[in-house]
């Protein structure tokens, strides 16, 4: 893609020919930001109802999302303590944040940058593992922007993909790349321990019991995600990552960078990078299970204009594609009915996508009118 200046002026701006020739090019984000480009293409200009909320308020408390302590997780005494604050940090944020989670620092700081080293390859390098016909969503994947052409605009990232389960969804061992391939290992490793627990904890958080979670499935499906957020010239026109819910449930780990941001009664919220912390995200489909006793809230990654790139690694959990969810019956009466219609998540997904992102449509679709 020939990455000039002009293009953002020129008046006969074609938007689908520059993301065909982005995506033919291979070069992701960040060779295009290693171009040499002052200005950023049309393509990735947000309008400006989201520009307006890229300007950080003046007089507004500065706000955090809930910070966890895991280290009393085997104290029984102290457990019930630990269920609440998690069960009151899901119901009103849908993200928290936790220490002592038990991954040993080297593992966090080994799997970061060999993410980096990743997409700091040569160009001709990645290009070999660049995919965007794979509709299935399987195997090993580079990209930038998944969505790139259902989405009407691009956000200023490139991720690494590796599906570790389902079987069939698995790439081949050979297909992992070696610059990483041990540490995405051990970090799938460890953040699934991870996600036992808190599975655990926001089960009995709802009063069900603690293996309930699991046993709906939500290590059925992973996902492993390495994104790079690189230099951006023009940081307050566009995003990093648009604002958007997850489907299943998350751990998050980000470097020192930040960029990471959470809707919080109508306000964006930093999430700041706490050294050897991970950052929670529930997911739209835990909130239909638990009939709105917990909450999936929008999130999204800022620009940034830093020379060192923002780089998380990220685990998804979540039911297979053809498993059916609604809310426990355990959490129903008749004084606190079902909120949501039984759904599939095959039908989640296809709502999901079709919406660029954007679950709210499909939880007001499954929603009972009273």
């Amino acid at each position: 893609m020939a990455a000039t200046n002009h293009i953002a002026a020129t008046p006969t701006y074609d938007i689908a020919k520059v993301v065909k020739e982005l995506d033919e090019s291979k070069m992701g984000v960040k060779g295009l930001a290693e171009s040499g480009i002052t200005s950023i293409p049309n393509m990735f200009i947000r309008p400006p109802e989201v520009l307006s909320t890229l300007k950080k308020p003046t007089s507004h408390t500065k706000k955090a999302i809930p910070l966890i302590d895991l280290s009393n997780f085997n104290v029984p005494t102290k457990r019930h303590q630990l269920v609440e604050l998690i069960r009151e940090a899901t119901s009103s944020w849908g993200f928290f944040q936790v220490i002592n989670h038990g991954v040993p620092l080297s593992v966090l700081n080994e799997i970061l940058d060999a993410i980096k080293a990743f997409h700091d390859q040569p160009h001709e390098v990645k290009a070999k593992l660049y995919n965007r016909d794979n509709d299935d969503e399987q195997g090993v994947m580079y990209q930038s922007n998944y969505d790139l052409y259902r989405a009407k605009l691009a956000t200023w990232h490139d991720s690494l993909t590796i599906w570790t389960a389902p079987e069939e969804k698995c790439g081949k061992e050979e297909d992992i790349p070696e610059i990483c391939k041990k540490e995405m290992a051990a970090w799938e490793s460890h953040s699934s321990k991870v996600a036992e627990i808190l599975l655990e904890l926001l089960s009995e958080g709802l009063g069900v019991e603690a293996e309930r979670f699991k046993k709906l499935g939500f290590f059925d499906a992973r996902l492993l995600v390495g994104h790079c957020y690189p230099y951006c010239p023009q940081p307050d026109l566009t995003v990093g990552l648009k604002s958007h819910t997850d489907s299943g449930f998350t751990v998050l780990l980000q470097n020192q960078v930040g960029g990471l941001q959470v809707k919080h009664c109508d306000e964006w919220v930093d999430v700041e990078p706490i050294p050897g912390a991970l950052t929670i995200n529930i997911g739209d489909i835990i909130q239909i299970i638990s009939n709105d006793n917990y909450v999936s809230v929008e999130h999204r990654v800022l620009a940034k204009a830093s020379k060192e790139p923002r780089i998380s690694a990220v685990t998804f959990f979540n039911m297979n594609t053809n498993a059916g969810f609604e809310p426990l019956p355990e959490l129903l009466s008749s004084d606190k009915p079902a909120i949501y219609r039984k759904s599939t998540v095959k039908k989640y997904l296809e709502s999901y996508y079709s919406k660029g992102l954007n679950s709210k449509y499909f939880l007001t679709k499954v929603k009972i009118v009273n």
